[in-house]
């Protein structure tokens, strides 16, 4: 668990370990073969180094592990120049948000299609400890474990509604509720590591290029289906309308043959692709 120490101020110990080199080298220097002068000033330059050792520098967003003989005695967060016991090993560890720009993996969505998708996940180290004695190498982890992520997100829902009608959630417009499903599970999996992710978003969604032709087909296959449905419904209402008004007026009356006939051309002249070309009728309506 991670413990957080306050070090002492580092100027004090760089101010003596400074007084304490010169007054070494001094002492070493006016000597003159004094065996009790030279034992001092040689102790005065290595407590000098033995002070100067102890000095670090931590910069705003970083910290340093502190381990004393292979115990852990805790975690450094202030900023500035600070001392600690020189005994100790320290590890530097940055607390900075970090971006992985994950790369495009080909997977099988959840009705088996073969599809394309990449992350983009913002990430920083919430637990020092665990950061540095948990895992091996966190950011390494990290890489993998949200690899891992994205995969089994990518198997769990379908690519769209049309793999899969009854699907609450897919791939393609799941918009905001797919990036936070994958949050949460690589929330999960890096808290071993001390991992905790603020952002993850899907970067990259888009069929294999094996199926991609065919699914664009059937894209816009279903895209004219919809549409000459709207069509086939307004040309219905539009012929009940004219027949309705036709009757009302009494502008004409038309036999069920005459009228069968009549809603055949209204039909292929509000449902033809291209404008009707008009044929002039100089007799009766039964010639």
């Amino acid at each position: 668990m991670e413990k957080i120490i306050k070090p002492m101020s580092g100027y004090l110990a760089l101010l003596l370990s400074i007084v304490f080199f010169l007054g070494g080298i001094y002492l070493l220097a006016i000597s003159s073969g004094s065996g009790s002068m030279v034992t001092f000033g040689i102790l005065l330059v290595l407590s000098a180094i033995f002070l100067m050792k102890g000095i670090m520098i931590v910069n705003p967003n970083h910290s340093r592990v502190c381990v004393f003989f292979g115990k852990y005695v805790g975690t450094v967060k202030e900023n500035g120049l600070l001392w600690v016991n020189p005994l100790y090993t320290t590890n530097k560890i940055s607390l900075r948000a970090q971006n992985l720009n994950g790369q495009q993996l080909k997977v099988n969505d959840k009705m088996g299609n073969p599809i394309e998708i990449a992350a983009v996940i913002v990430w920083q180290v919430n637990d020092t400890y665990k950061a540095a004695f948990e895992v091996a190498d966190y950011q390494q982890y990290v890489g993998v474990q949200s690899e891992a992520a994205v995969r089994h997100l990518a198997t769990s829902c379908p690519y769209d509604e049309m793999e899969d009608q009854t699907a609450e959630i897919t791939l393609r417009n799941g918009g905001e509720k797919v990036n936070e499903l994958l949050e949460q599970e690589l929330n999960a999996r890096l808290f071993a590591a001390g991992i905790k992710v603020i952002e993850a978003r899907i970067s990259h969604l888009a069929y294999a290029p094996e199926i991609a032709g065919a699914m664009l087909q059937r894209q816009q296959a279903t895209a004219i289906v919809a549409a000459r449905t709207k069509i086939v419904e307004g040309a219905v209402g539009m012929v009940e309308l004219a027949l309705e008004q036709l009757s009302k007026k009494e502008i004409v009356n038309l036999d069920e043959e005459k009228k069968a006939a009549m809603v055949s051309n209204l039909m292929v002249v509000l449902c033809a692709e291209k404008a009707a070309t008009p044929i002039l009728n100089t007799g009766s309506l039964y010639q």
